[in-house]
């Protein structure tokens, strides 16, 4: 199972990447679409995620199931968006800075977001 575990989380993290790699490119581009990086890398992330959890609680390996929930909607809401206008021609600035918003929330939600120590 660990090989699984970590195999899921480079495909984890090759969604995020590819989500936030795809809103990057149009930074400097007037006119901001949802491209094929965004749409595959949230549904990639997001699926993965989903698996990597899945893979952890068969594990029994404890989880943060408040934070787990955080990421899980954050990402669905990302998800959601990046489909609802994924065949349209051009996307609001502000609907682009929120994607992007998003996704670094969603990161600085994983990595902040620590158990507390007792």
């Amino acid at each position: 199972m660990d090989l699984l575990r970590h195999v899921l989380l480079v495909i984890h993290l090759l969604g995020f990447a590819a989500l936030f790699g795809g809103l990057l490119v149009q930074g400097r581009e007037p006119v901001k679409r949802v491209n094929s990086l965004m749409r595959d890398g949230a549904g990639t992330a997001f699926v993965a995620g989903l698996a990597l959890v899945g893979v952890l609680q068969a594990d029994d390996v404890p989880v943060d199931n408040a934070k787990i929930a955080v990421k899980s909607i954050i990402g669905l809401v990302i998800l959601v968006l990046v489909m609802a206008n994924v065949r349209k021609e051009r996307i609001a600035n502000g609907l682009w800075a929120l994607l992007l918003l998003l996704t670094v929330a969603n990161v600085c939600v994983a990595i902040f977001w620590s158990p507390a120590h007792s």
